[in-house]
């Protein structure tokens, strides 16, 4: 059998030949809400960017569900592959897809249903909720389609064609960004316009997706390959959990924000709207840097869990140390564009007053100062999924944003008021930063023992 390039091909290259992809695609896929956010920003005004901002947890849990499949299946596909066990990864990618669509439907279903109650906890205000109502129920009909063509993105990229799954989300990203200001100043359809962009940007992406199945590299899906087996499947929904907690727990940190600035809003100058519309654009700004970290973690994934499963340990370091180098690249440059330029990206997003703009700096600065050391828990968390280590890395992905950031998001504000709110960002990065460096140092030593062992 003819050796995979992932087992002896240099580090460097292989990097970036599945980083590289899965940045675009994550950037890319990003753009979904930036550029709605943009447009409605400026077509509709900052109420109709609260409106997205208040939406947008339906979005992150979304991709929470397509990661707990998704990452859970690849991970799995990468080690069998890893270990030449062919049908057993097949088997993986069938099941892989019954899930997909299960909790796609079901997602569908229980968001509809309890919209209204949902977007209330998530934040919106009686002034938001009319435009967030419009927006969100038309963008939870995309969903399902969402969360297949992430987890098959995934088993693409592991699959060894990082370049196709790149192609799935750029597709879909493009139709949106085409039809956005059609529909939004052409048509007059105003988040209406917005929401039916995206769905339908979604489906072609979702179409793409789909087509891959007769195309995989590595195995032949086959009708067996389809076989239910629930508790295979439960191996699976654990082996993601830690990808899936971090987004749900990023999803918790969005909902106590937006209560926490709309409480303490009422209590500053700035009100409850301004601080609302602001927490948007930061939090959607900072998502494309995630997304880039995101798209690093997901391209060395299925370098490290194929390594390891071929006991290959040195190789599995190595790559998880390059992934970390080029976190920081990325994030000092992030860095730079929050602190000396974000008014100018604030403005990107529509106008608004001198109160507006004051908060809104302010909020960029201080939010996202320790941004430098960011990713480093999130490439932590994915690195020990890879190597079959659910437990820690789903332990990893708690500590910024459950252990750390959201008690300091309701302690630190009653002493500092809202500026209190802000400072919970950096220290809760900082923190987690320490804690990540502990575990993953921890772990180096195990790999390095068990190098040693073998030989």
């Amino acid at each position: 059998m003819n050796k995979n390039p992932l087992e002896y091909q240099k580090i460097s290259k292989l990097l970036k030949g599945f980083a590289i992809p899965s940045i675009m695609a994550m950037l890319v896929g990003s753009l979904y809400n930036i550029v709605d956010q943009i447009f409605i920003g400026q077509g509709v005004g900052y109420i109709g960017n609260a409106a997205t901002n208040v939406s947008y947890p339906l979005s992150t849990i979304c991709l929470a569900i397509s990661l707990l499949i998704g990452i859970g299946s690849a991970s799995r596909f990468s080690i069998y592959l890893g270990q030449k066990k062919l049908a057993q990864a097949a088997g993986l990618v069938g099941n892989g897809i019954f899930l997909m669509t299960t909790f796609g439907i079901l997602y569908l279903l229980v968001g509809e249903i309890f919209l209204p109650q949902l977007l209330t906890i998530f934040g919106a205000t009686d002034e938001v909720m009319p435009y967030a109502l419009e927006y969100a129920g038309i963008t939870l009909l995309g969903m399902p389609f969402l969360i297949l063509t992430n987890g098959i993105s995934n088993l693409i990229r592991a699959d060894g064609s990082p370049k196709y799954s790149m192609i799935c989300m750029i597709a879909g990203a493009i139709i949106n960004t085409i039809l956005d200001p059609i529909f939004i100043f052409v048509c007059k359809w105003g988040v209406f316009g917005a929401a039916l962009a995206t769905i339908l940007g979604q489906i072609i992406s979702f179409l793409l997706a789909v087509r891959y199945l007769w195309h995989f590299q590595t195995i032949k899906l086959t009708r067996s390959s389809f076989r239910i087996n629930m508790r295979d499947n439960l191996r699976t929904l654990y082996m993601g959990a830690s990808s899936c907690i971090n987004q749900v727990a990023i999803t918790l940190v969005q909902i106590v924000l937006n209560n926490s600035l709309t409480y303490y809003g009422a209590l500053s100058a700035y009100g409850k709207e301004i601080p609302l519309a602001a927490c948007g654009i930061v939090m959607k700004t900072n998502a494309i840097l995630l997304s880039i970290i995101v798209g690093i973690s997901q391209g060395v994934q299925p370098i490290i869990g194929y390594n390891f499963g071929a006991a290959k340990y040195d190789r599995v370091r190595q790559a998880y140390l390059l992934a970390i180098k080029w976190n920081f690249v990325v994030s000092a440059v992030g860095f730079c564009l929050f602190q000396f330029f974000p008014r100018q990206i604030i403005a990107i997003f529509g106008s608004g007053d001198q109160l507006y703009y004051e908060f809104a700096v302010l909020f960029m600065r201080t939010f996202l100062f320790m941004v430098l050391v960011n990713g480093v828990q999130l490439l932590s968390s994915n690195f020990f999924t890879a190597i079959g280590k659910a437990l820690k890395g789903l332990l990893l992905s708690l500590t910024r944003q459950v252990f750390f950031l959201i008690p300091l998001i309701l302690i630190l504000p009653l002493r500092l008021g809202i500026f209190g709110v802000l400072l919970a960002g950096p220290i809760a990065d900082f923190i987690a930063f320490v804690v990540s460096v502990a575990f993953v140092y921890r772990e180096f030593r195990q790999l390095k023992a068990m190098e040693a062992q073998k030989e």
